[in-house]
């Protein structure tokens, strides 16, 4: 029997509610401080058939529109398994799951009257993995750790030992990957505890009509949203710094009656370093840049995320095929949404914002290899740092904010009580911004010490200290990234392993957005508040804006 309207709209506000509470539950209980401090996760509830119908507003792209998909691929792959109350499926092949090793995807059958009507998954970010790690420096997966191809990793609530007996042999933070399965178990449970207690409260023995509505609704309303878009083709390129080469990426956005195919053809081929993007992972991003813009109030569920289909060659550095090293594949796969914008900017120029720092400025740091046999200097982390979004046509960009990524950035007291290091000062850069009638966000400068006793190794892959992110509409770019060691003034190149000597301080100067429009055109009073608390210097107030007090 059809449930009416009402009811289900109700349901579907209660479904958003239960998976928002299931990536709490991941968040409280996760012992990595990227996943409990800075939120690197996803959790999301699935139909019996593997569609995603609610997603947490907690997350990242990377893990959320990644896991629409690999939950499916899973199914097929168990689809000979006969499920059983407790069990738990596993799985970190980034080809499947969220693009490389470190990221573990969890898939719980829901049972309900005796019934599997669903699915919950989580995704989040293990510490440590073995290999070369968290890092560019493989020449291809197998030197970036430990691959597990799907499993089971609860048998009917029993889990598997010798998985986690493997798991923290090949790894350099052992109790914190430990810590973190438990938490993702802890995720799947909470969601389909909340879900059949949700069914059982009103009277439903499965989700089909919930799910038709859900999916139906949000086809439609998104179609809806992209009818409202001028029918077209667009191109745009984006130079990015690469690693041993500068890296060109190529886009064309098709927007038709039947939907939005975005095509990476042109695109440069792979790297020898970890910087490869698998194309399940190019795909979340470019999506959710698109999603961005067209019908952001949708949410985000299988049908809302169907009309937008993503193609590339094979071999192109956005679509990696294996075994290509992708350990730091949010370098570049965090960068598609700037070259999405620059096809859409051209259709929507009172929409799209100017480009941003856009790449995470992430710092994963180990001990030195002479420490490996002195276990208590073992320690293995990944600090997440963000620089400025681009200006949007009517307001300036945000400062330090973590778009397109939504990690947010390491706290100081959690780092410091974590790893050998002191953080000595954490602000942002004046001027950093590109100057435009909107004012691009602001970079941050981050000044890390190594302890007295310990030297510390930092991989670098970091964006725009090449290539700043550029303004639109006569507005200017933002100021580039700069990494160095205070005691040499030369910088650093943004890719790379570095050591931080004990006593030595890192200077780490994240990149600002573009601004939009000209500089001259922005609000004197804007310009007055920007110098008022900090953001922009006097000589940039008079100098590029044109302002007198």
């Amino acid at each position: 029997m059809t449930l009416p309207a009402a009811k289900l709209q109700v349901l579907w506000n209660r479904l958003l509610a239960v998976v928002e509470e299931q990536g709490q539950a991941l968040i409280r209980a996760a012992f990595s401080p990227i996943v409990r401090e800075c939120g690197d996760i996803s959790a999301g509830i699935f139909d019996a058939q593997g569609q995603m119908l609610a997603q947490a507003v907690t997350g990242t792209p990377g893990h959320i529109n990644t896991m629409a998909e690999a939950v499916k691929t899973l199914l097929a792959h168990f689809a000979d398994d006969q499920p059983e109350p407790g069990d738990i499926y596993l799985t970190n092949d980034p080809w499947i799951a969220s693009g490389h090793l470190n990221d573990f995807l969890l898939l719980m059958p829901v049972f309900h009257r005796g019934a599997v009507i669903g699915y919950t998954s989580s995704t989040s970010h293990l510490a440590d993995l073995g290999g070369q790690g968290m890092g560019p420096e493989g020449s291809d997966i197998y030197d970036e750790g430990l691959l597990i191809p799907p499993c089971k990793l609860v048998d009917a609530g029993e889990i598997n030992p010798l998985l986690m007996q493997i798991i923290a042999a090949n790894s350099r933070e052992p109790v914190a990957n430990e810590g973190d399965i438990y938490a993702l178990i802890a995720c799947c449970e909470a969601g389909a505890t909340r879900l059949t207690t949700m069914m059982t409260e009103f009277g439903l023995d499965d989700l089909e009509d919930l799910a038709t509505y859900i999916v139906d609704t949000s086809l439609k309303g998104t179609q809806a949203a992209i009818a409202e878009v001028p029918n077209g083709r667009w191109e745009a390129a984006l130079e990015v710094d690469g690693y041993e080469a500068p890296i060109t990426l190529c886009a064309s956005l098709a927007v038709s009656d039947d939907g939005v195919h975005l095509d990476f053809s042109g695109t440069s081929g792979c790297s020898v370093k970890g910087i490869n993007v698998p194309l399940n992972y190019a795909t979340a991003y470019a999506v959710f840049a698109l999603r961005c813009i067209i019908g952001p109030d949708i949410p985000n569920n299988a049908g809302s995320l169907a009309p937008f289909v993503v193609t590339a060659p094979e071999g192109c550095i956005l679509n990696a095929m294996r075994p290509a090293p992708v350990a730091m594949r949010h370098t570049l796969g965090q960068m598609t949404p700037d070259l999405v914008y620059g096809c859409l900017s051209q259709v929507l120029p009172d929409r799209v914002p100017a480009e941003g720092a856009s790449c995470m400025y992430d710092l994963p740091l180990r001990h030195a290899p002479e420490d490996g046999a002195r276990k208590d200097m073992h320690f293995a982390l990944e600090l997440v740092f963000n620089g400025g979004t681009g200006a949007r046509p009517t307001l300036d960009g945000l400062s330090a904010t973590a778009f397109p990524s939504g990690v947010w950035g390491s706290q100081v007291e959690t780092t410091e009580a974590v790893a050998p290091v002191l953080i000595e000062e954490r602000e942002l850069r004046p001027d950093s911004g590109g100057a435009g009638r909107s004012r691009g966000g602001l970079g941050q400068r981050i000044r890390l010490k190594a302890a007295q006793d310990q030297d510390v190794m930092l991989f670098l892959s970091v964006e725009r200290i090449v290539n700043p992110a550029q303004g639109r509409h006569g507005g200017l770019a933002g100021a580039p990234g700069r990494i160095q060691l205070a005691s040499d003034p030369k910088p650093l190149p943004g890719k790379g392993e570095v050591r931080i000597a004990s006593g030595e301080t890192l200077i780490f100067d994240t990149p600002g957005g573009g601004g939009i429009g000209a500089p001259t055109t922005r609000a004197p009073e804007a310009v007055a508040d920007d110098l008022a608390n900090g953001l922009v210097s006097e000589a940039a107030a008079r100098n590029t804006y044109g302002y007198r007090s």
